[in-house]
């Protein structure tokens, strides 16, 4: 990646548009499916890009319980979009909405009712540890929020994630919504970058938000050159979702409650999760609370050894 920083071709991308910036956009919405991306330089300006295009204010917006829209983005979606948010509990999956859930959250109401108008989707899902939604039920979940008047963004910070997990590609999974955010650095190791779009009209709009947030750059293909070498490395998840099962069954074995990964995000819970991530950081094993749960993640700078050494050291504690 540095390399691909130090040789890339580069211009003004707020005035006359950077062309690495460029062809990085135009490859992503190829890859997605869409008319047109803008990179953005995190996930949470991505999300709140779209929001604030989607929602006039007062509207209010639906999402799944613990979405990061509604738990990790300091209340954004309230505070520049003027949104309401409404999270929508599970159904029998983690991270996953029931279709007649969106339906009636989303079936309008009396005038002098909040008035609900976009379904925000999370794929994977965060805070369920990575869950994936797949092709037929995203495709529901869609066609019910048209059925009630709803546009669709979709949050696909790891989207990338579940595309390998399902092993389709990752416009299966982008099929029908109005806008959606793709993340360049969760996995893929680039420094810095979303990505975030829809149609062109949607695309042209997002840059002028962009702007008024203070994401303009200038010699953007500095950075957009490490997100082309970012979407190189998407099969190679493949070897992180098999370090995370590793971590898992080991985990279990010993003793903790683990969670299933469906990708590289593993939850274990223990009787008490502040004194278990001290005991890690005291073996020198880094980790984050997550769900009431300890969260690890295995990626590209974690190696399968590194993975039994963690076990071998949590064996000790």
């Amino acid at each position: 990646m540095r390399l691909a920083m130090s040789h890339a071709d580069v211009g003004d991308d707020v005035l006359d548009r950077d062309p690495t910036m460029r062809a990085l956009e135009e490859r992503a919405a190829d890859l997605l499916g869409v008319e047109a991306m803008l990179w953005v330089p995190s996930a949470t300006m991505g999300n709140i890009i779209a929001l604030t295009s989607h929602l006039r204010r007062g509207d209010r917006f639906l999402a799944p319980r613990l979405a990061h829209v509604l738990e990790n983005e300091l209340g954004t979606a309230a505070w520049l979009a003027g949104g309401m948010p409404e999270a929508v509990d599970w159904g029998a999956w983690p991270g996953r909405m029931p279709v007649e859930a969106v339906r009636s959250a989303g079936r309008a109401g009396p005038y002098h009712t909040l008035r609900t108008t976009l379904l925000c989707l999370e794929n994977t899902h965060n805070g369920a540890g990575g869950t994936v939604t797949p092709p037929d039920e995203h495709a529901k979940l869609v066609a019910t929020a048209r059925d009630v008047g709803l546009k669709v963004h979709l949050d696909g910070a790891r989207l990338w994630h579940a595309s390998v997990a399902l092993s389709v590609p990752p416009a299966a999974l982008t099929v029908g919504v109005d806008t959606v955010q793709v993340c360049l650095s969760k996995g893929l190791g680039a420094p810095m970058g979303s990505l975030v779009g829809g149609t062109a009209a949607f695309a042209e709009e997002a840059r002028r938000i962009r702007k008024m947030l203070g994401g303009g750059v200038r010699q953007g293909g500095v950075v957009a050159a490490t997100g082309l070498v970012a979407l190189d490395r998407i099969p190679e998840l493949a070897e992180d979702h098999a370090n995370a099962r590793k971590l898992a069954k080991g985990l279990a074995e010993l003793g903790w409650e683990v969670d299933q990964p469906e990708t590289n995000i593993v939850l274990a819970g223990t009787p008490d999760t502040e004194a278990s991530l001290a005991a890690l950081r005291r073996v020198g094993i880094l980790a984050v609370p997550m769900s009431g749960k300890v969260r690890f993640i295995p990626h590209r700078d974690v190696t399968a050894k590194d993975i039994s050494e963690v076990l071998s050291r949590v064996a000790g504690l």
